[in-house]
Parts: structure tokens; C-alpha cells; sequence
């Protein structure tokens, strides 16, 4: 009689799952400091971007699509703005960074915001109740 191997709960669901959020926590880190220290890399660009486009597909479930897609534009709106300017008044450097480090986090979670509103738009043309 063959022997049944033991469940040890490592199937490929949960593994693609801890690669998601690993791939979340390593983007933000990569965008913070990749937006500080290498603002024009285009290596950092592209992995933040392939990221997120992992993130978009494996992280967010349908109960957390409307704040993430929120925070998404949050970011694409302030990084976009300026709004860091004056505080290179106050150490030289300290907005032009926070405006670097702000446009890395909104290429890391717009493709992950891409893919959730097209998501919640077919949802949403779906025929329903």
C-alpha cells in the first residue's frame, strides 16, 4: 500500500502568495530608496514596474480594490504636483528627494492600479442583480 505524503501547506497558491507580498514589501523599500539615492535609473524603473505589475495580479483581493485604487491615485497626484518644493527652503535637496522617492512609489502601484480597474470594470459591465 503506497503511503500518502503529509500536507505540509507549501502548494504553489501559497507560495505565488508569500512572493506577492515579498514582491510588495521589496518594491516599496526599492521606490524609497531607489528614489532617494538613484532617481534616474531605469534598472529601478523597470523592476518596480514588473513588480507591480506581480502585485497587481497576485495581492489585492476584491475587498481591497477602491482603497488601494485610492491610494494609488493619491501617490500619481502628489508625485506629480510639486508639493515637496518648499521644503528645499528648509534643507536643500529634502523636497526635490521626497518628490523622487513619491514618483517611484507611483510606478511601483500603478501598474497594480491599472490591472485592479480593469478588474473592477469588467465587474462592474458583468450582468447582474
Amino acid at each position: 500500500m503506497a503511503q500518502a505524503k503529509p500536507a505540509t501547506g507549501w502548494g504553489l497558491r501559497r507560495m505565488l502568495s508569500i512572493a506577492g507580498a515579498v514582491s510588495f514589501v521589496v518594491g516599496y523599500i526599492l521606490a524609497i530608496i531607489g528614489g532617494h539615492t538613484w532617481p534616474d535609473n531605469t534598472g529601478i524603473i523597470g523592476a518596480l514596474a514588473i513588480m507591480g505589475i506581480f502585485v497587481g495580479f497576485m495581492n489585492i483581493t476584491a475587498r481591497e480594490v477602491m482603497p488601494y485604487l485610492i491610494a494609488a491615485i493619491a501617490l500619481v497626484l502628489i508625485g506629480s504636483s510639486g508639493v515637496f518644493d518648499p521644503l528645499n527652503k528648509v534643507m536643500y535637496g529634502l523636497g526635490d528627494d521626497l518628490t523622487d522617492i513619491v514618483k517611484f512609489l507611483a510606478i511601483f502601484t500603478a501598474p497594480a492600479a491599472t490591472i485592479q480597474a480593469v478588474r473592477a470594470g469588467i465587474s462592474l459591465a458583468a450582468p447582474g442583480d
